[in-house]
């Protein structure tokens, strides 16, 4: 196939959107190295994904439980209560415990938010 276009691939998935999750998520795994089940001829991960879904060598209902399940911070838990585990981003550091605000008084809290407003007191910006 020389040129992939829309035409070719949403005779496989019906719905433009889909098709564009699928082929980005495909594409990414690409980048990440998996493995392509098609000659590359070239080209960038994208059309290599294009390609795959047109040629219909991809299992399209695998690919998006991968995409789902890659997406979800809110998994269902296998215990008993039926509970629900949090699933932690690894890009993202724990968040810090929340400080408790110092109580302020409605003066210090309007000359606070007039400081904020205005900038600093130096006249700098």
């Amino acid at each position: 196939m020389a040129r992939v276009t829309v035409e070719d691939c949403i005779d496989k998935v019906d719905n433009r959107f889909r098709l564009v999750l699928l082929a980005a998520h495909r594409a990414r795994n690409i980048s990440a190295g998996a493995e392509l089940t098609l000659d590359r001829d070239n080209d960038k991960n994208p059309v290599v994904a294009l390609r795959e879904i047109a040629d219909e060598k991809l299992d399209l209902d695998t690919l998006g439980e991968s995409l789902v399940s890659g997406l979800q911070r809110v998994i269902p838990s296998d215990d008993e209560d039926g509970g629900i585990e949090e699933r932690v981003p690894q890009t993202e550091a724990p968040a810090a415990p929340a400080l408790p605000a110092p109580e302020m008084d409605e003066t210090a809290m309007l000359k606070a938010l007039q400081s904020d407003r205005d900038g600093p007191a130096d006249g700098r910006l």
